[in-house]
Order: structure tokens, then C-alpha cells, then sequence
């Protein structure tokens, strides 16, 4: 409903003449489609025809006014839905939900008379004819949108203070004390904090190889989904429990301990999809679930060279507690993999760049240049020998503690370069449709996964296919002390170490110890912070 300005309303005169042309507010029932031309009217016909006291119904709660809102709210939901609404057996845990503030009727006008009713029945007068006019009505539709947004970030049980850099949020600016010693710190916080900001999903969402892989796996698997409980763990905007939704799940439950929770819960309403869907704020760890046990588990866990964030635990903390002996985890396994890297232009441009810079030797900004992995997206040219899937994570079976791992590698380079200039790392994830399929080999491919059966889908974040947002990590070494051209065919073996870091159990350290051909083995770590 449009609001007259301020210009075009000049003079008590013209004030009045607009008061005059109101037009009366129609109040629908909750129960039917009987309009009222009053809230008193309205309330009369609920309680004679369908025997439902909606006043006694709020205070018998002791509701106040965003509880009432919520209590109608509910009421409509359950008769759209044809379900049955009996005033005795209403409890407040019923419509605790923070998507029953949002109205089920487009500008409901029982919503804006709640207000005043309370107020009447408080000061002990009947429930009056609460007509508002149209502007009254607009500006009470403002007062509750922005009481809507209040309670959204009540909701928020976390604000880190706003002068902390990153540095120091993720631990890295002081030294680990003597308490710190012998825990590793978790900054998790900070991390859900992140997922709160809009740009992380909209760089999430439009990763086409990342979304139509989940979209492709459920919808080319109703068979799968449908009837069945699904549990979508950090569900950001709610983009997967709304896949599963649509392919028939009978129940999805969304959870994420991020502020984003509240724009799920809103994506949810606005797609139709709120009796399906159950949007719950909080760590899995911690959250209640409405049921027992799930059939199917989705979620998007995965970090820069697959395990940097440390989610992944999330995930087989609610496969052991929730998901049936049967149950299915969307993706099911995940393969890393490792190639030597040599690229000379890179090197030049990244490396290399700060000993001229117009003229100028700027080497001490070179300081700590090779102790962080980069996130790359690095063309396939750059690969310099044979990739090695170093290691493979059966999701239905693996072990957190197996999260953290040293594991064997081998390669042997496919043409001459003058400088082995380090390695780089990325992952394929799988989407079995059933738990007793086959875990993919190690060398398996993507493509050859989605060619061994129907439903089946994968993905990969490698340099030889379509970019994602994920990219490669780039773990770039110190030049070789020895003699540095590497011939075509020469074998490179070597370990490679996964860990959490001792500051951060988000962050990843990546050790890593190599030995080409006949030469002495070199070691160096990585950090992924």
C-alpha cells in the first residue's frame, strides 16, 4: 500500500479531506474465508463457529506481542496446510520457530491490530474495532519489519569486536602462551562469523561445477529422496535443502550456526517450502534434532585441498548419532591428489618479481614468501610430472582421528624443466547412490564415475577442468641448492603430512619431505591459514 508524501499533502484542510476517503481494513477468519470489517467481529465468529478463543488462547500462553504474532502466524500455516488447530492442546514450543514471524498472509491485517487488542484486554476492556488507517497500516508494517530484524540478531550468540584483524582472530599474532601450550586452539567464532556475509554464498552459489554437482546428484536420485528424513549440515542459504525438498524428501533438516540461518529460514518461506523444511541455529554438536534418526546426510563441507577448515568432523559427528545403518552421506568419498609443479612465468611474476621492482631490490619482501600454500587457480600446462592420489576418505567409514595423516606419494616428471618449483594439490569428491556401492579406485576419474552408473555424479577441483571456487593449493619451494634441470622421466617420491595447526584447529599444516631422483631428500612445511 503506497504512502502520500509529504509534498503532496499540504494544510490541515487536506489532511482531514484524506482521512475522510479511508477505506475499512478486511480482517479474514483464521478458520475459513469469511471476511470482517473488524478484529471484535473476527474474533467473535472464531469463537462461536469453530470454538477457538483466541485471546484466551494468548494469555493462557502469557504471550506478548511478537509471541501473538507468532501464535497467528502458526494458526494460518496449519489450516493452509489442512492440519487441525485445538486451542487446549497449543504449546509455545509449537511456533518457537523464528519463521513464524514472517506473515502467511500477504499485508494480514490481524497482525497490525495485535497490538492494541493486548492493549485492551490488559487494561481490562473488550476488544475493540481496531481500524488503522492506510497510512497507519504502512507504518505499522514498518514497526514490524524492523522489529523482525531486532530479533534477528538476538538471535546471534556471537560478535567478535569489530577492531580484531584477521591475524588476530584466527590466533596468529601472539605467540602461544602457556595455556595454549597444550591445547590447540579453536577459532570458531571467527569462522562461523564468516559464512554470515552475503559474498561467500554468492561465490559458493555460482561455482557451477560445486552447485550442479549437489543439484544433478538429488534430482537425478528422487528415487532416493523421496519420503525420506534428510539432514543438510552448515546449510548456508539453504540451496541444498531446497534441492532435497523438491525431490520429495518428506522431512529436511537445515542446520548452520551461522547468522546466515535467518536468510535460509526467509529463502525457505518464499519458496513455499516451510513445511518441509526445518531451519535450526547452532552446531550440529549442539542443535536437538525433531527426530531420531535421518536417512540421508547432505552437505558442502569441503575446504581449500579438502580438509582446511575442519568441518569435516561436523559431518561424522552426526553420521554417527543420526544417520541409519543404511543411511547415505551426499558426497560419499573424496580422493586427494599431488603433481610436481614447474612454471617458470609464475615464478617470475610472484618470486622473482621483488628483486627489480622499477630499479629497485625489494628482497626483503621476500620474507616468508614460501611459507604459506596458495590458493591457485593454475592452468594444467603447469604440471611438470604425473599426479598421485595420495589419499582417499571413505565418508561412511572414516574416522576423525584418521583426519590427520602422513601418507606416501610418487611421481615421475613427464618433461625436462630447469627447476622443480613445487607441488600442487586439489581434490575429486563422489556421490554414491548407495551404501554398498564400490568406493571409487584411487585413479578413478570423475568421468569415469559418472559413466559406471545411472545417478552416479562427481566433480573434480584439478587444473584440468572447469574452475571452482575451491581452486588448487600451490606449495611453492625455495630454488635447489644442487644441480636444478630435472629430466623427463626422473621419479619423485616423497610423504606428505596433514594437521591441524597448534593455533588454530581450522587452519592446515601441510609437511611435506621429496626426493628427485638420485638426490638428497628436502623437507618443508606449509601453512593454510
Amino acid at each position: 500500500m503506497s504512502v502520500s508524501s509529504e509534498s503532496e499533502v499540504s494544510g490541515e484542510g487536506d489532511w482531514q479531506d484524506l482521512e475522510s476517503d479511508n477505506e475499512s481494513i478486511t480482517i479474514l477468519s483464521l478458520f475459513d474465508a469469511k471476511t470482517f470489517a473488524s478484529t471484535g467481529d473476527m474474533l467473535k465468529h472464531c469463537k462461536e463457529q469453530h470454538d477457538f478463543d483466541l485471546i484466551s488462547v494468548i494469555h493462557r500462553l502469557q504471550l506478548d506481542f511478537h509471541g501473538s504474532i507468532k501464535l497467528v502466524n502458526f494458526i494460518r500455516s496449519n489450516v493452509k496446510d489442512g492440519k487441525p488447530v485445538v486451542a487446549k492442546d497449543i504449546t509455545v514450543g509449537d511456533f518457537s520457530d523464528e519463521k513464524f514471524l514472517k506473515p502467511v498472509l500477504e499485508n494480514d491485517a490481524l497482525l497490525f491490530s495485535l497490538d492494541e487488542i493486548l492493549e485492551e484486554q490488559q487494561d481490562g476492556q473488550d476488544v475493540g474495532v481496531a481500524q488503522l488507517s492506510g497510512e497507519a497500516l504502512a507504518v505499522k508494517n514498518k514497526e514490524l519489519e524492523e522489529e523482525l530484524e531486532a530479533l534477528r540478531s538476538q538471535f546471534a550468540n556471537y560478535r567478535l569486536a569489530v577492531e580484531q584483524t584477521l591475524d588476530k582472530r584466527w590466533g596468529d599474532e601472539n605467540e602461544p602462551g602457556p595455556s595454549q601450550a597444550t591445547e590447540k586452539k579453536d577459532n570458531s567464532n571467527y569462522y562461523f562469523e564468516s559464512y554470515a556475509e552475503h559474498e561467500i554464498h554468492e561465490t559458493m552459489l555460482k561455482d557451477a561445477v560445486r552447485t550442479n554437482a549437489y543439484r544433478d546428484f538429488i534430482y537425478e536420485n528422487k528415487d532416493i529422496f523421496k519420503d525420506k528424513v534428510v539432514l543438510d549440515i552448515g546449510c548456508g542459504t539453504g540451496i541444498l535443502s531446497m534441492f532435497a525438498a523438491k525431490a520429495g524428501a518428506k522431512q529436511v533438516i537445515a542446520v548452520d550456526k551461522s547468522d546466515i540461518i535467518a536468510k535460509a529460514i526467509e529463502n525457505v518461506f518464499n519458496n513455499g517450502l516451510s513445511s518441509v523444511i526445518t531451519c535450526l541455529k547452532g552446531a550440529i554438536e549442539e542443535v536437538v534434532l525433531p527426530v531420531k534418526e535421518v536417512d540421508i546426510i547432505v552437505s558442502e563441507w569441503m575446504g581449500y585441498c579438502l580438509l582446511y577448515e575442519a568441518m569435516l568432523p561436523s559431518v561424522l559427528y552426526a553420521r554417527d548419532k543420526y544417520l541409519k545403518p543404511d543411511g547415505i552421506l551426499a558426497p560419499s568419498s573424496a580422493t586427494i591428489w599431488m603433481a610436481p609443479v614447474a612454471d617458470p612465468e609464475y615464478i617470475a611474476d610472484h618470486i622473482s618479481y621483488w628483486r627489480d621492482v622499477y630499479g629497485f631490490d625489494m628482497k626483503a619482501m621476500q620474507a616468508g614468501i614460501y611459507d604459506d600454500c596458495r590458493i591457485q587457480t593454475m592452468p594444467e600446462s603447469c604440471l611438470c610430472g604425473e599426479p598421485y592420489p595420495f589419499k582417499v576418505l571413505d565418508l561412511h567409514t572414516v574416522k576423525v582421528e584418521e583426519l590427520q595423516f602422513t601418507a606416501s606419494w610418487e611421481s615421475k616428471t613427464t618433461r625436462d624443466v630447469d627447476e622443480l618449483d613445487g607441488f600442487l594439490i586439489w581434490f575429486d569428491n563422489f556421490f554414491a547412490t548407495s551404501r554398498s556401492e564400490p568406493m571409487p579406485e584411487p585413479t578413478c576419474t570423475p568421468e569415469q564415475w559418472n559413466k559406471r552408473k545411472e545417478g552416479n555424479v562427481a566433480f573434480t577441483t584439478g587444473p584440468q577442468s572447469t574452475e571452482t571456487h575451491w581452486r588448487q593449493g600451490l606449495l611453492i619451494a625455495p630454488p635447489s641448492e644442487e644441480s636444478s634441470k630435472v629430466p623427463a622421466g626422473t621419479k619423485i617420491t616423497g610423504d606428505i603430512r596433514f594437521q591441524a595447526a597448534e593455533d588454530n584447529v581450522r587452519a592446515l599444516l601441510l609437511d611435506v619431505n621429496w626426493t628427485v631422483g638420485e638426490r638428497k631428500k628436502t623437507s618443508r612445511s606449509w601453512k593454510l591459514k
